[in-house]
C-alpha cells in the first residue's frame, strides 16, 4: 500500500440533539453533532414524535382542515 494515501482515523465523540453522547472512530473530525441517534430515533424507541420546525403541520391543517374523526 502507498504511504500517506489514506485519511487519518480519529477517536470521535458524537453528540446527539437529545443529549446522548457516545464514542466512535471517524475520519471526519474529533467531534460530530447529529440530530437523531439510536437513543431517540422512532425505529429504535418504538415511539413516534413529530418534528415541526417550520410550522408545516399547522399550515397543512389550516389549508386542508382537520381530518374527519
Amino acid at each position: 500500500m502507498k504511504k500517506n494515501l489514506h485519511p487519518s482515523l480519529h477517536d470521535t465523540k458524537i453528540k446527539c440533539a437529545c443529549g446522548s453522547e457516545f464514542e466512535s472512530q471517524s475520519t471526519a473530525g474529533r467531534e460530530i453533532t447529529v440530530e437523531v441517534c439510536s437513543q431517540c430515533h422512532p425505529f429504535f424507541t418504538g415511539q413516534q414524535r413529530f418534528v415541526d420546525s417550520a410550522g408545516r403541520i399547522d399550515r397543512f391543517k389550516k389549508k386542508y382542515g382537520q381530518a374527519a374523526q
